[in-house]
Parts: C-alpha cells; sequence; structure tokens
C-alpha cells in the first residue's frame, strides 16, 4: 500500500501547478508580531507549488454563493444525498472560492437517534479526489472513507454510497480522508448529532447549539495558497489568523436571562487548539467524544484540540452581550517572550427578559452518571495491566533551508511548550512542506515507524498503549491523537490517573508527556491511527491495525 497516493493526490488525477516553488504565486502569509527576516531565506517560498479551488477561475459569479448548514433529520434507513462542491463565499469582505457539502457551510447537520442507520449517496464535484470519514463512529470499516483501505478515492465526477451507523449517543462530525489541508480547511466538514432515546439522559436547558470552532489563514488578497503536491506548515500545522464559528466570522446567539445553553463543540482546525471561555458565565462539562463523563464538572475554560468534541452547559444569568474567546497564552519565539492573546469567536447577548422556565436548579447540580460508570467498572480490571503496545511520536527532517535548521536547533535548546497555541514561527513553518518534514509513530520495541508497525488485534480484546511525546526531536509538537473504530479512555498522564472517564476517539498528547489509554476493540476491519493535525497526517504520522473476528 503506497502511502503518496493515499494521502497526496490519486495517480492520474494531478492537481494545479505540480512542480515547485512559485514565487510569482506565492505570498507570504501574515503574523501576529514583528518578526525580524531570518538571515539567507529573505524571499524564499515553499518547494511546493500554491494551490487554490480553481486557480484558472476567471469570472467567481459562475459558482452559486454557499448557504448557512440546514439541520437534516433522519429517521433509521432514511437516504440523504449529498455532494461536495465548489461555492463562492465572502470571509472579512474578501469573496474567493471554497468548498461546501451541498452547497452549504458547514455542511448539513445531520440528526439521528442513536441505533439507527442511515444511507449517504455521495457524489465528488470538486476537483480532486476524495472520501467522507464519519468521524468517532464505530461503523462498518467498509464505510470508513480511507481511501486505498476502506474503499477507492471518489474521482471528479464520481459516486460513492455510505451507511452510516449512530451506535453511541453524542456529538460527531464528517470529513474528508484525502489532503484534508486543503479540503477540510475549504470548508468539507458537518457534524452527526445521534440523540439518545432516553429523555432524562442530558439535564433540561432552554437552547441547543451546535459550534463548529474553525480558523483559515488569510491576508488582504484572500486566503493564502495551500501546497498543491504537499502540505505546506508541515511543522507546526497551518495556523489560520481568522477565527469562524459555523462558518462565520460573527457568530451571536441571542437568548433570555437565566437561559441554559447545552454547546455541542466541535474543532475541525487543521493545527489550532482553542481554549473557549464563554466570559464569566459558569460553565459546566458534560460529555466528549464517545459518552458523557462519569460525573460532570465545573471548568473555566474548555481545551479542545482538532478533531475533538466537548458538550458543555453554560448559564446566562446576567444581562448584556457574553463574547466566546479563545483564550490563550501565546508565545513570540523571535522575540522569546509570553504574552496573553484573546481571539473572539462569537457573541451572545443575554436580554433583559427574564426567560419562562428556568433550569437553573438543574444547572447548579453535578450529576453522576451511574450508566457511564457501569460500563466503565467492566474495564477497570484492566486499569493496571502490563502495557500491550507503545509508541512514540517524533519527527525527522531532510532537505530544510540549513538556516531554518539552525534557529530549530537553538530554540529546541530553550523551551517547548507543551501546547502550540500559535504560531510562533510563521516563516519557517509556511517554508517547510511534508516532502521535507516527516512526523512519525514509531514502536520502540520493533523499531517500526508509521505505516510499517501493523499491529493485530481481535474482536474483544482490551489494549493498553502507551504514548510518549519525545520532547527531545527538533521541533516537539502537541499532538491529537485519533484511533479511528473504536473508543478508548485515557487511563492516565504522566502516571497521575484520570479520577473522571469519558470515552474517547481523539485526544492530546502534550509535549513531554507520557500518556496511557485503554481501547476497547469491539470493530472488525483495517483501521487507522493518526495524529488528526492535517498537516502531520499528511507528513507521515499514520499507521493501521488490523482487528479480526475470534
Amino acid at each position: 500500500m503506497a502511502s503518496v497516493p493515499v494521502w497526496g493526490q490519486h495517480e492520474g488525477h494531478d492537481m494545479h501547478n505540480m512542480g515547485g516553488g512559485d514565487a510569482k504565486a506565492w505570498r507570504m502569509p501574515p503574523h501576529d508580531f514583528p518578526m525580524p527576516p531570518l538571515p539567507g531565506i529573505a524571499g524564499s517560498v515553499p518547494i511546493v507549488g500554491p494551490f487554490l479551488a480553481k486557480m484558472d477561475a476567471v469570472d467567481l459569479t459562475v459558482f452559486p454563493e454557499a448557504q448557512p448548514g440546514e439541520v437534516v433529520e433522519m429517521a433509521d434507513g432514511e437516504k440523504l444525498v449529498m455532494n461536495a462542491s465548489i461555492v463562492r463565499r465572502t470571509i472579512n469582505g474578501k469573496t474567493f472560492l471554497m468548498y461546501g457539502y451541498n452547497g452549504q457551510y458547514p455542511g448539513p447537520l445531520i440528526k439521528a437517534d442513536r441505533g439507527a442507520t442511515v444511507i449517504v449517496e455521495f457524489t465528488n464535484e470538486i476537483e480532486l479526489p476524495t472520501t467522507v470519514h464519519w468521524h468517532g463512529l464505530r461503523l462498518d470499516n467498509r464505510f470508513d472513507g480511507v481511501p486505498d483501505i476502506t474503499q477507492p478515492p471518489v474521482l471528479p465526477g464520481e459516486s460513492f454510497t455510505y451507511e452510516v451507523h449512530f451506535p453511541d449517543s453524542g456529538i460527531y462530525w464528517y470529513h474528508p480522508h484525502m489532503r484534508e489541508d486543503i479540503q477540510q480547511d475549504l470548508g468539507l466538514y458537518g457534524n452527526m448529532l445521534v440523540a439518545p432515546p432516553e429523555a432524562d439522559y442530558y439535564s433540561p436547558v432552554n437552547h441547543e447549539q451546535v459550534l463548529i470552532l474553525d480558523d483559515i489563514l488569510m491576508d488582504d488578497l484572500g486566503p493564502i495558497p495551500w501546497g498543491d503536491r504537499a502540505p505546506t506548515h508541515a511543522l507546526m500545522g497551518r495556523f489560520g489568523n481568522v477565527m469562524l464559528v459555523n462558518g462565520l466570522t460573527d457568530y451571536e446567539l441571542p437568548v433570555e436571562r437565566g437561559s441554559v445553553v447545552r454547546f455541542y463543540l466541535t474543532n475541525v482546525a487543521n493545527t489550532r487548539t482553542f481554549n473557549v471561555v464563554f466570559g464569566g458565565a459558569p460553565v459546566k462539562v458534560v460529555a466528549s467524544d464517545v459518552s458523557k463523563y462519569e460525573r460532570e464538572e465545573w471548568v473555566e475554560s474548555v481545551v479542545i484540540g482538532p478533531a475533538e468534541r466537548y458538550i458543555v452547559e453554560v448559564l446566562f444569568d446576567e444581562p448584556g452581550d457574553v463574547p466566546i474567546d479563545n483564550s490563550i497564552q501565546a508565545i513570540d519565539d523571535f522575540m522569546g517572550r509570553f504574552h496573553p492573546h484573546v481571539d473572539n469567536l462569537g457573541t451572545v447577548r443575554v436580554s433583559e427578559t427574564r426567560t419562562g422556565e428556568s433550569h437553573a436548579d438543574a444547572f447548579r447540580t453535578l450529576r453522576e452518571n451511574d450508566q457511564v460508570r457501569e460500563d466503565i467498572e467492566s474495564f477497570r480490571q484492566y486499569f493496571d495491566k502490563p502495557v500491550d503496545h507503545s509508541l512514540e511520536l517524533t519527527v525527522e527532517i531532510e532537505n530544510l533551508p540549513l538556516q531554518i535548521v539552525q534557529a530549530m536547533q537553538f530554540e529546541a535548546g530553550l523551551y517547548s511548550a507543551p501546547i502550540e497555541w500559535n504560531d510562533a514561527m510563521p516563516m519557517m513553518n509556511w517554508l517547510s512542506s511534508a516532502e521535507q518534514v516527516h512526523w512519525k509513530l514509531r514502536d520502540p520495541d520493533t523499531g517500526k515507524e508509521n505505516m510499517d508497525i501493523g499491529w493485530k488485534f481481535q474482536v474483544g480484546d482490551v489494549v493498553k498503549i502507551r504514548i510518549f511525546n519525545d520532547p527531545q526531536t527538533i521541533h516537539p509538537m502537541n499532538h491529537p491523537f485519533h484511533v479511528h473504530g473504536q473508543r478508548y479512555l485515557v487511563l492516565s498522564l504522566d502516571d497521575v490517573p484520570n479520577e473522571n472517564l469519558v470515552w474517547k476517539d481523539t485526544a492530546i498528547v502534550p509535549v513531554g508527556t507520557t500518556m496511557d489509554i485503554l481501547v476497547d476493540i469491539t470493530n472488525p476491519g483495517e483501521w487507522m491511527m493518526h495524529c488528526h493535525i492535517a498537516e502531520h497526517l499528511h507528513a507521515g504520522m499514520m499507521t493501521l491495525f488490523t482487528v479480526t473476528e475470534r
């Protein structure tokens, strides 16, 4: 199985401007702080060529304007016709071409009951091969959407039919699994909201809101081009400078005073980890990727890595505007300083009028979720078992400009942040391509790396995996670690036990951290494990594992 056709363009369908950096078409990305020029690379551009959606388009008005995402409620066995197409969008006053599922931003919100199976007839109408991955769902392997593994790529003009099964309540999402760094960043994403049959599964609330968090990298001319034959920004991933919520820069939610809102949060950004705060309003975390928590907790903020989901409830008890912010401690590598930084994501406008139905008392009660605890209880016998497999997360580089390598070596000896909240070295990051940066999953027991690892399991196995994020590499980086088709528990970080468990499919491994996870192997097939930073995935940070029936 060759990895290049899977994760880049498919053979016979080349992308635009293949064949090297084009200084006339490239533009230096904007940055948030004064950045002195790195000696010797002024005027440099990535070694790959630039890509934009329909680069040869002259008249953008021939493409339809994207429409806000619709809610599609689906019964068991119902069929949804869905396409990926080229759409016109205006963001920050700039009109340009993006992609959309059914011409929408985000794609349709699919609502279904737990246990339902729906049919999605998908057609590819963009210029790139694509697939649809139904992230977090424990569905049949043949519909997982991994090209050349579970299905052939869907070439332009072709179709594929998915059977999408919903075994677990909660919030999930769908996106391409080919060149996510381009296709997902250009708008191909949407949510699935799976309703529980139990009427009291969640506490009562006044409103439910689905929020998709994203960013996009733009300047005064529009989006900064992506790499054509391989991603740029391979070191840290492509951070955007324009924040989007449900595809909007000006998200607003009007509510009455005293309202409790349940927010379903999904991070679809290529690399950015958000730290979400709701002004001074109290926030209760209820659930994450694949289940509720053992018990609800008060939190000051919600740290959400790429591909993670969180369900939180917020009480808005004071009138006025409540900002939804991304509040971080940013780093300026060139000046060697930290500084607080806030990106506004949206606003909740709380009226003077008090809500007619108060759920404040229920909100102030932290519920114990006995059903989750009972489910997890059967796995506690495995918590202290020996580690079955280990992974080291690391990186190797080749053919990067000497000046970049020297600067990285200097920085590596100073400080490595556990989480990269911002792009602290924008020019070096932009100039690094996935042809020069090789992110790796390494099995220290065998020495095998990435697609050569090839672990084998059987249905019913409970597998303990120890993941170590090596801080001694030339550029250590946090990694959101995603497992397809199964669910897992994060048992501990650096031997500190997790005292409030939740079933996950994606979790952040900070720099220098050892994370133990326990994977519930229930689903046969060939499945992926990978970093969900789009540029790291396409720079090799992925492997396959096989699950067979007993």
